[in-house]
């Protein structure tokens, strides 16, 4: 019966439950569940059954795997010194053939098991370094479905594959049962080769964790360590140990969607089992007698007195004597028997008065034989060296004849090759619990602690402390001693057994495992190995889904009430705007500059504080039309006479309320032509976030209004006379002007109006210059196209520009949309930043880049071309430009515009003809100095409209130098212009 452990959490009924938190989230939901695991949790009770067999690729193995490991049979009682008749592992219900066998003994199976884990090593043969490699770099997985196949064959109905993983000739393969199998989660499987080179997987291991019924994890390690008998092999496997130990790292364990932060290692489960060829040998001992020993036992001749008859081995094969030297590479001074026990890494020698009468009171028992070479197991020493396996690791008692290596088709006939190898018990399992590691760790810590408080002292000058006499404990203060030359013997545990150990596992409960057997199946002969197994009962806390789910909707439920009372609420109401519905904002008719407002009235009607702001969206290049933003909000108070703006996150106190100002502009030149190609809308949803409660969602919608602006020269001929939006209109056209619509002008027209309204300001700038003595026009050599020349405040003058856009799109004067109070230099300002702006939306440009491209290919040597040779180059740039004849007069246009802008203001004078007379309007302090002037404005506008009027590739500073000398040519009187 599993039963919680007292320190894990206690039950909570439903209705004194406190939530972990106030915000409904998957791990707040998931804490408060598991908070309540109590209720959900029950008992269960199954059998492990843990098998590893090395086949070594013979033939036939796999026909066998079904009798041995799933029926249990191929036990033969004469080599297995366990009292198999009242093991609870042994099935007794034997069939009509097994009882013509008075020495069959069958093992639990089929349904009787739980949980299924199989090691294999060596499905497939590496022998030859040819066919190894070939398995090294072309993986094949064949051998698995051949291995699955021959024992899905043999389970039960319904056992269903946990998990199956081949890392070259290592095959672990998991089988669960119907009532088992839905209750297995994070399941996670590791390679870690250690072979060829210290990472090829001809050997190493392959491990699996999974975690059973919600709370218990477990860990499988089918491993396949270095052979061989010398002491540097020794070394290796202790090595290969260590490197899977290191480089495993299962995946992070997930439950109800919640994952914990860091994978586990091995050591951090609650219950492990490391198993297969871990190729320990026996020292200190020639090979030769190790056989002749046990065979006398397999042959039934071991102290028989000459009126005895030897009784024959069981299953076929014949016993053959051989006499041979010894590969072991190692020998130890002395031999001694041991008694049948099961070990862990805190063993040592019994004395040998202390041997129980039963079996190996008797020396001429097998296990008196079997005790007597136990001591010379590499793996023990290695363990009570610390070397290996030492932190809390334990096996069950050997009760059976050597597992390696034998004659493959005999049940007791040890290596006759030519090797003629020692037997040795080269295939184990071993088991831990957490409690094993734990207690390990926690000796490991004290007996730091000691050496670091002797160094201590030591380094005081005191080699031992004063109360030496009070603090000698008999029991423990004899257990260091120093090392022999061979090693040290298993000391003996008397309370050792391997009743139910209880342990704490990782998620907090009680759980009991037992070992019920460990042996071998001797009459299995297809291999030169004998396969292993053990059965374990595991009785473990597991999760009812049932339950649990009743248990989540309470939480759930109770989460969402609590939350409900704690979370901030807000309520959103609507004001202006063009729409009925007063829950879309509806900003009407939006054109290209224009900026509408509408105000939101946000009141904090919840019982605690509220913090709002509206989530940004991000916003990419210019490339991307559609993420820009042509919405902007800003929070004010409502009684605040100046309505400065607000933080981006406003707090609310409960009654509380703010206004959210949402402006509406459409700015952006790449914005601006996706709307005039239909690419786009003016469509948004703008989230209003309020920390700890829900998101509101404020639909925004407008009409965009067709522009000139954000077009091609080719779409703008197209239009006649009244404006592009009379025209779009009447023709219904949703998007671009198609080319195949009748031309009606040369060049935009609207290109036309706004250079000549450039022109007129200019001339009454100059006037005004001239008659006003309160007027001096900027002298800077780039003003009026310069923006850094400008009047403060005319960049941001957006809603006078949209007023100059509309008169455009609608064919009205330019000059009535200009304001009456502004003066003739700021107009100007205005205009010209218009033109910059036009030009820069043109979609094509003055001059398209294929138009550049042939320019380039004509005159390569532009930019080293003398003044006195622009005459040429400039006819030259106009036969380029006559095949495009409407980009070409627009072209022209803009230069000779700007030609007369810098004539007219490098004439201007700012000195009076007489005192108390206003200016002349023409009037010259000298030719050189005015031509002196107007040449620096043309180089100067040049630069400026050069990248606006060409459309080209490239943007380096050579093709930026041609723009401009093209610009320049065109304005020069020199050239003609």
């Amino acid at each position: 019966m599993s039963a919680k452990a007292p320190d894990s959490p206690q039950s909570t009924h439903s209705s004194s439950f406190e939530p972990v938190d106030l915000l409904t989230t998957p791990q707040s939901l998931a804490r408060a569940v598991y908070a309540r695991r109590a209720e959900y949790v029950r008992p269960h009770k199954i059998r492990v059954k843990i098998g590893t067999w090395n086949v070594a690729a013979c033939t036939g193995t796999d026909k066998d795997l079904a009798r041995w490991f799933v029926d249990g049979e191929g036990i033969d009682k004469h080599f297995a010194t366990l009292d198999l008749s009242r093991n609870s592992a042994v099935a007794h219900d034997l069939s009509a053939s097994d009882e013509q066998d008075p020495d069959a003994v069958r093992l639990l199976g089929g349904n009787e098991i739980g949980l299924y884990v199989l090691g294999l090593q060596e499905v497939v043969d590496l022998n030859l370094t040819k066919e190894y490699m070939n398995r090294a770099v072309n993986i094949d997985n064949s051998p698995t479905g051949k291995w699955q196949a021959a024992l899905e064959a043999a389970m039960p109905p319904g056992y269903e594959l946990v998990m199956s993983e081949q890392m070259t000739g290592l095959l672990l393969l998991i089988y669960a049962s119907p009532e088992i199998a839905p209750t297995i989660t994070n399941v996670s499987t590791k390679q870690v080769g250690t072979g060829l080179l210290g990472y090829f997987g001809n050997k190493g291991a392959v491990t699996s964790r999974l975690v059973l019924g919600e709370t218990t994890r477990m860990v499988f390690v089918n491993c396949h360590l270095a052979s061989g008998a010398g002491s540097s092999y020794l070394d290796r496997r202790c090595w290969d140990v260590d490197q899977i130990l290191t480089k495993t790292k299962f995946d992070s364990v997930v439950h109800a969607g919640v994952s914990e932060d860091d994978g586990e290692m091995i050591g951090e489960e609650d219950f492990a089992f490391w198993f297969g060829d871990l190729n320990f040998r026996l020292d200190g001992l020639p090979g030769d007698d190790i056989r002749r020993l046990l065979t006398l036992h397999t042959r039934g001749e071991y102290g028989l007195s000459g009126d005895k008859t030897p009784r024959p081995p069981e299953g076929d094969g014949v016993i053959v004597m051989r006499s041979s030297e010894s590969d072991d590479d190692t020998t130890i001074k002395s031999s001694v028997h041991s008694r049948e026990q099961s070990f862990d890494s805190e063993t040592t020698l019994p004395d040998p008065d202390d041997f129980p009468e039963d079996p190996s009171q008797d020396p001429t028992s097998l296990q008196a034989t079997l005790d007597s070479l136990l001591p010379h197991d590499q793996l023990r020493r290695m363990m009570v060296q610390r070397k290996v396996f030492h932190d809390g690791w334990r096996e069950g008692p050997i009760t059976f004849l050597p597992s390696y290596k034998y004659d493959v088709g005999t049940v007791g006939l040890f290596d006759s090759s030519e090797k003629q190898r020692a037997p040795s018990w080269c295939d184990r399992i071993l088991y831990r619990t957490r409690k094993d590691k734990q207690d390990f760790d926690a000796k490991a810590a004290e007996e730091m602690a000691v050496k670091k408080r002797d160094e201590e002292m030591k380094s005081r000058g005191m080699d031992q402390d004063d109360d030496v006499l009070f603090s000698y404990d008999p029991q423990t203060d004899g257990d260091e001693q120093p090392e022999t030359a061979g090693y040290d013997y298993d000391e003996y545990d008397e309370t050792e057994d391997n009743d139910l150990k209880e342990i704490v596992t990782k998620e907090g409960y009680l759980d009991r495992i037992s070992l019920d057997i460990y042996t071998s199946h001797q009459r299995i002969t297809s291999s030169d190995h004998k396969p292993i197994i053990s059965v374990f009962s595991l009785e473990y806390d597991a999760v009812v889904p049932e339950l649990k789910a009743k248990v989540h909707a309470e939480v759930a439920r109770e989460l969402d009430r609590m939350e409900n009372e704690g979370r901030p609420a807000i309520t959103v109401v609507m004001e202006g705007g063009n729409s009925a519905n007063e829950s879309v904002v509806d900003f009407g008719d939006v054109s290209f500059l224009k900026r509408l407002t509408c105000v939101v009235t946000i009141a904090n009607t919840g019982s605690v504080s509220a913090s709002i702001s509206f989530v940004e969206k991000p916003t990419t290049d210019e490339g991307d039309s559609t993420a820009l933003a042509w919405l902007t909000s800003t929070f004010i108070r409502p009684d605040d006479d100046e309505a400065a703006d607000l933080s981006k996150l406003v707090t609310l106190e409960p009654g509380e309320t703010v206004l959210a100002h949402i402006q509406a502009q459409v700015s952006s030149i790449s914005h601006l032509r996706a709307l005039n190609d239909g690419q786009a809308s003016l469509e948004d949803v703008l989230v209003l976030r309020v920390e700890g409660g829900r998101d509101h969602f404020i639909p925004v919608k407008a009409a965009w209004q067709p522009t000139c602006f954000g077009r091609s020269i080719d779409e703008l001929i197209r239009v006649p006379d009244g404006g592009i939006r009379k025209f779009l209109a009447e023709k219904d056209i949703k998007g671009a002007i198609p080319y195949d619509s009748e031309v009606r002008c040369s060049a935009p027209t609207e290109f036309f109006k706004l250079t000549e309204a450039i022109q007129t300001m200019v001339e009454r700038c100059v006037a005004d210059e001239a008659m006003l003595e309160s007027m001096n026009l900027p002298r800077e050599a780039g003003w009026p196209f310069d923006a850094t020349t400008w009047t403060a405040g005319v960049a941001e003058q957006d809603e006078i520009k949209a007023d100059l856009v509309a008169a455009l799109d609608n064919d009205l004067p330019i000059a009535d949309a200009l304001p009456v109070e502004l003066t003739s230099p700021h107009k100007l300002e205005l205009l010209s930043s218009l033109l910059l702006l036009f030009l820069a939306s043109l979609t094509d440009g003055l001059v398209p880049p294929l138009l550049w491209a042939k320019l380039s290919t004509s005159l390569p040597n532009l930019t080293s071309l003398a003044p006195t040779a622009w005459p040429d180059a400039k006819t030259q740039i106009l036969d380029v430009f006559s095949s495009a004849p409407n980009h070409h007069i627009a072209f022209v246009f803009l230069a000779s515009t700007l030609s007369r802008v810098a004539t007219e203001l490098s004439s201007a004078t700012s000195e009076p003809l007489l005192p108390g007379l206003s200016r002349r309007l023409s009037f010259r302090r000298g030719e050189d100095d005015s031509e002196k002037k107007r040449k620096l404005r043309e180089r100067k506008y040049a630069e400026i409209f050069g990248p606006l009027a060409f459309r080209t590739n490239d943007r380096d500073k050579a093709t930026r130098e041609k723009e401009r000398i093209v610009v320049e040519i065109f304005m020069s009187r020199e050239a003609g212009g």
